[in-house]
């Protein structure tokens, strides 16, 4: 299987893939939070407000905004570090886990041209 994908291709399969997400009545997070929860995911941890704003550079108010949303939905969780009780790390749970790998199936049926267009990744017309 190939992956060279030309721009609009990629586009499409992220449309697609974002679509599918909304029909089946998943949090609706914004660019940011899904930012912020891959990066939470998928790099190693310990994950702190401070780090995750140099990482994605963003202010602290930005990343504390987006950690609240996240935190309401339960896809992340709050704990103070026991080794500095002035800063608080951000860990994983388990529904967060669950989103992510919905969602990345859904990339995945998107790619494989297995959700709703053209399976040749291409917006109609193009």
């Amino acid at each position: 299987m190939s992956h060279d994908l030309t721009t609009l291709q990629a586009l499409d399969i992220w449309r697609r893939a974002g679509v599918a997400s909304v029909r089946r009545d998943a949090p609706d997070l914004t660019a940011r939070q899904m930012a912020l929860l891959l990066s939470v995911y998928l790099t190693p941890p310990p994950h702190t407000v401070r780090g995750l704003a140099e990482h994605l550079n963003v202010t602290k108010p930005v990343i504390t905004r987006a950690v609240d949303r996240l935190s309401e939905l339960g896809m992340v969780r709050r704990k103070t570090d026991p080794e500095d009780r002035r800063s608080v790390l951000l860990q994983r749970t388990v529904k967060g886990s669950i989103f992510l790998r919905e969602f990345a199936e859904l990339v995945v049926a998107a790619a494989k041209g297995q959700t709703e267009g053209d399976p040749s990744g291409l917006p109609p017309n193009y």
